[in-house]
């Protein structure tokens, strides 16, 4: 066959083949319409057991935390452990040394007397060890201890050495309740011991020399308990027979704060009500209505503790007065009687003197004082010693000991 007749026989047969070139397009068109559905169906139940399964690794994770929150049997106030190495180290403090032993060269450490000091977490060191930490009953224990043998004691002096010894010794205690997430009763009875502890210190050591006592630092740590305690109040269930206690001192010690005036408003109506919140509210509009005169005659009715936590606004509010008055009675013949003023400021009459004097005002001979706006000056920074005028806080504690005061008993 030639050329021309083998062309035209494939012609004729390719016309007979079925084209089986299908575009990918027209593919998708003929596709079951249901593909699609199963493959959507398929994805979604995969995301979900996805996610499912997230849920319950996390529910996993939780609980697995829950199981690993170390609880302490160290049934002593410091582990064995750590009063072998502080008497190694020669690191005991004098409070916890064997009577005698004192002037060795490497004093014994009492087992009865030492009390596990605070340590900042470091990188490598297990805080966890479970035989290092001390369960709630130990550390209420401890806590107690520490008020009635080291505090409330009349023999140990310096004060200033006691109050540092128990603050490092209350951090502690702190340390090991914050690492067990330790929830209940003797978790409030703690906090309101140091809270108290922490209040009396701001009062007793104020103008100390910034070596000895910090007023700062105090400060730091009081609002942090103060908080945690409040917390512990709000979450926690009670009773709590001392929460209006706290609720006012908290109110007293942050006097002008937006913050703790806010907290004190949201409180149930029978707290709100009570007659130490009632009282605390009242000095606290008098302080932001800068009412000096209302504010320090409230002030007297206060206890023993609720003038500690105020008298570091004492300054600032007498202050205040003698500057309302030297406006007021600003005048060269007018005569201010010093007794009355010494009854408005709460001092004595020498006291009343001394301030008037401090702030640039003329203390005449015949014990009348002359105000003159002009003549009043700021004392020079350290000339005013607040601890002087304590004396509206030291009248308060009478016979009170220190150690009934910080357990709650006066």
């Amino acid at each position: 066959m030639d050329d021309c007749g083998q062309l035209h026989r494939s012609i004729r047969m390719n016309r007979r083949r079925p084209n089986r070139r299908i575009s990918h397009s027209k593919e998708r068109r003929d596709a079951p319409a249901n593909e699609g559905w199963e493959q959507r169906s398929k994805d979604e139940w995969l995301d979900k057991h996805k996610a499912q399964e997230m849920v319950e690794d996390d529910d996993r994770k939780r609980q697995q935390r829950k199981e690993t929150v170390p609880r302490g049997v160290c049934l002593t106030m410091c582990p064995a452990s750590e009063l072998r190495d502080r008497e190694a180290q020669n690191r005991l403090h004098r409070f916890e040394m064997v009577t005698g032993t004192e002037k060795d060269k490497k004093p014994k450490g009492d087992p009865l007397r030492a009390v596990k000091e605070y340590s900042r977490p470091a990188a490598g060191k297990d805080s966890t060890n479970p035989c290092d930490l001390r369960p709630s009953g130990v550390l209420l224990k401890t806590v107690c201890y520490l008020v009635d043998e080291i505090v409330a004691s009349p023999h140990l002096h310096p004060w200033t050495e006691v109050y540092s010894f128990v603050f490092d010794r209350l951090r502690s205690v702190k340390q090991d309740m914050i690492i067990q997430r330790m929830p209940g009763l003797n978790s409030v009875t703690i906090l309101e011991r140091t809270v108290r502890f922490l209040i009396y210190a701001s009062y007793r050591l104020c103008g100390e020399p910034l070596r000895l006592y910090d007023p700062c630092i105090n400060d730091t740590h009081l609002q942090e308990n103060l908080s945690r305690l409040l917390v512990c109040y709000a979450t926690e269930t009670g009773p709590h027979p001392n929460q209006e206690e706290f609720q006012a001192l908290g109110l007293l010690y942050n006097l002008g704060s937006a913050r703790a005036t806010q907290h004190i408003t949201q409180l149930p109506q029978h707290l709100r009500s009570s007659p130490a919140i009632t009282l605390a509210l009242s000095i606290n509009r008098a302080f932001l209505e800068r009412n000096p005169v209302c504010l320090l005659r409230l002030a007297q009715r206060l206890n023993f503790l609720q003038s500690c936590a105020l008298h570091r606004h004492l300054v600032p509010c007498r202050r205040d007065l003698l500057l309302l008055y030297s406006h007021g009675y600003s005048s060269r013949n007018c005569r201010f009687p010093l007794d009355r003023l010494a009854q408005l400021l709460s001092l004595d009459t020498s006291l009343t003197a001394q301030l008037c004097q401090a702030y640039g005002l003329e203390v005449r001979q015949d014990d009348n004082v002359v105000f003159s706006k002009a003549s009043f000056t700021e004392p020079e920074q350290g000339k005013l010693h607040c601890n002087m005028y304590h004396n509206i806080v030291a009248e308060k504690q009478r016979d009170f000991s220190i150690g009934n005061v910080i357990h709650g008993h006066s």
